[in-house]
């Protein structure tokens, strides 16, 4: 059991890591079947492979389920080949169907790899976040109404001197938020409609819209709270979704590159040349992803 213990703590190493006393891991055999070898690289990447509960059961435990099981596959892979089951057309043409879909996330993969490195990130970060300039936030409440006398009059009345316009939004709102007064928080120019945003950004703290504004929602009547200037978020804050554009935009601009370079001949359902697509038929259907790399 302690041997299995220890086996198992290899298979969760990082590579390159001491198993003990500055030893670099080995990659033994732990097993055979029919000849074949499973070695403990083996084990670790189906470790890898399973869900987050199961990698945190107890190593003593984990660790001879895996090799039962890779066992056992490798026994059904073994048979299979015995009886010439790859020489089938079916099971022939699915095999084909998986080395293709391999080799095309491997290639894509490939050229990827390089926009999803910590430097790469870091430069994308500068160019495209930390060098723009603080983003200006509203803090406003508004009170909504269907129709624009309804809204002019619970503007005057939020006009009044000395009126607490939260109590009159709860009153005669009836958009979401009435019961906070109509508070809607902080937001950004583009967090909101066109119409909505300009009126609200024009208006300095305390101020009351004079003139309802119109939306495919109702008649708003404004109040601005706040006004401030967000800066842009820490690097840390922002890596992941710098890592998911440089991810996307790489494999839509690696497949557009292997597309044009490639002759591409194009024919009916009756197998006659087929026109020239135009320009509105060109989107091609995208290619099967790659598993974003491990960070």
């Amino acid at each position: 059991m302690r041997r299995t213990a220890l086996l198992f703590a290899a298979l969760m190493l990082p590579a390159g890591m001491a198993l003990a006393q500055g030893t670099p891991p080995a990659n033994p055999v732990v097993a055979r079947v029919d000849g074949q070898e499973i070695r403990l690289e083996d084990v670790q990447e189906e470790a890898r492979r399973l869900p987050e509960e199961l990698r945190n059961m107890p190593p003593q435990m984990l660790f001879p389920l895996l090799l039962d099981q890779m066992i056992t596959q490798k026994a059904i892979t073994q048979a299979a080949r015995a009886a010439n089951l790859a020489q089938e057309p079916e099971v022939a043409a699915r095999l084909r169907r998986v080395e293709e879909e391999t080799l095309q996330q491997a290639l894509i993969t490939r050229a990827v790899q390089p926009l999803l490195t910590e430097e790469a990130l870091r430069a994308r970060y500068q160019r495209d976040i930390a060098a723009r300039p603080a983003e200006e936030e509203v803090r406003a409440r508004h009170i909504l109404t269907p129709t624009e006398a309804e809204a002019r009059t619970a503007m005057a009345e939020a006009r009044r001197p000395g009126a607490d316009f939260a109590e009159v939004a709860r009153r005669r709102s009836t958009g979401p938020g009435s019961r906070e007064g109509g508070d809607l928080g902080f937001f950004k120019r583009g967090d909101m409609i066109p119409e909505f945003a300009e009126a609200a950004f024009a208006m300095q703290p305390g101020q009351i819209s004079t003139t309802p504004v119109r939306t495919q929602f109702g008649w708003h009547v404004i109040k601005v709270e706040e006004r401030r200037a967000v800066p842009p978020p820490p690097f840390e804050e922002a890596r992941e979704g710098l890592r998911q554009t440089a991810f996307e935009e790489g494999v839509n601009a690696e497949v557009e590159r292997i597309r044009a370079a490639a002759r591409i001949e194009r024919f009916g359902m009756d197998g006659s040349p087929a026109p020239a697509p135009s320009l509105l038929d060109r989107a091609a259907p995208p290619a099967p992803a790659p598993a974003q790399p491990r960070r």
